[in-house]
């Protein structure tokens, strides 16, 4: 006989069976709305640097020179290592690196080789987001390897993190002079891998605080939190968002910097992750020192600081500002997708496990 009570058991029972085709759509791929949901990519680590190892050198993003691709051969082949020159290096396009197809060609033929352990762009500047639809994920995740720089090299760091899941580095480019602290933390990462890596911030920087307030390390929300690391230069991450190459910093650390942008612009690009929900969402923000970022002495505006606070503060997440990584000489290497843990008390940033195979 069936009661009332028993009948609500039926209809609830036929209703969540009607659900499960939907809910599992969605786990598995296919949410109700039909289109097709990116699965996040398994985290994918390169094999260590080793001593002796070949380097590629490319510019995938602003051109380069004969003075610059000197001094960065000369920088490598004194730490031990051989060196490849991508063959349209001193190509030049406008302000590019060369065409896109010839940036393509230099970035394939580096993965695809089997002699190349890691590849160092030579300098940041602007282009790389051009090469992301064409970028031939597929060979990067037959041959993982090491790719190494930062400002714009940020598109081709989030591009492969979100497409590949393979490792990528947030660190110097290949022109630049290499303080010890710097290059002391790189070679640690990509030579020394260790289960846990805590880096401190360098001495360097706050000293030039007491002159340059914007090198300082400020803490905006005291606090911990551990997640996978995830940003780069704020103009790209920004640039992003809304793209199937964008970041996903749900549950992880977001860390970001920037150089000679005006606090209005800082604003907006924030304001621009803020509207994208997934801000709030992060399990802590890092921003690093954002050089020749603060007003000009003759505008009317909010200062660095005060900007950036107006965003952190509310995401009552832990949150620093000034620490080591940017547009600066003293900077640290950050491992794109590795677990980390961020300390405001410590002012520290420790590596959870290791980048490198």
């Amino acid at each position: 006989m069936i009661t009332r009570r028993s009948l609500g058991r039926i209809v609830a029972a036929a209703l969540a069976a009607a659900a499960l085709p939907r809910v599992a759509a969605a786990a598995g791929g296919r949410p109700v709305s039909g289109k097709p949901i990116m699965k996040k990519a398994a985290l994918l680590k390169p094999p260590r640097l080793k001593a002796g190892a070949t380097v590629g050198l490319v510019a995938p993003g602003g051109h380069t020179d004969a003075a610059a691709i000197a001094k960065a051969i000369k920088t490598i082949e004194a730490l031990g290592f051989n060196v490849r020159l991508g063959r349209n290096l001193e190509a030049v396009y406008g302000n590019y690196g060369g065409l896109p197809e010839q940036r393509l060609a230099d970035l394939h033929a580096m993965f695809a080789d089997p002699d190349v352990a890691a590849i160092w762009a030579m300098r940041g500047g602007s282009g790389c987001i051009q090469l992301l639809a064409h970028l031939d994920y597929e060979l990067i995740r037959r041959h993982p390897k090491i790719l190494i720089g930062y400002s714009d090299i940020t598109a081709l760091h989030l591009a492969i993190q979100k497409k590949v899941g393979l490792v990528t580095f947030h660190g110097p480019v290949a022109s630049a002079t290499l303080s010890d602290y710097t290059l002391t933390h790189l070679l640690n990462v990509l030579m020394h891998p260790e289960h846990q890596y805590t880096i401190p911030m360098a001495l360097e920087n706050s000293r030039k605080a007491e002159e340059q307030p914007h090198y300082a390390l400020r803490t905006v929300v005291p606090g911990m939190c551990e997640g996978p690391l995830t940003g780069g230069n704020l103009c790209l991450v920004s640039a992003l968002v809304g793209t199937e190459y964008a970041s996903n910093y749900t549950g992880g650390i977001l860390f970001l910097e920037e150089v000679n942008e005006a606090p209005y612009r800082i604003d907006r690009m924030l304001m621009q992750l803020h509207l994208n929900r997934e801000f709030g969402q992060a399990a802590g923000i890092m921003l690093g020192i954002c050089d020749n970022c603060g007003p000009q002495d003759s505008d009317i505006s909010l200062t660095l600081d005060a900007t950036t606070d107006q965003h952190l503060t509310p995401l009552k997440v832990p949150a620093v500002t000034g620490y080591s990584f940017g547009h600066i000489r003293d900077q640290f290497t950050l491992p794109m997708g590795i677990r980390a843990r961020l300390d405001t008390e410590r002012q520290t940033l420790t590596l959870l496990e290791p980048a490198v195979l």
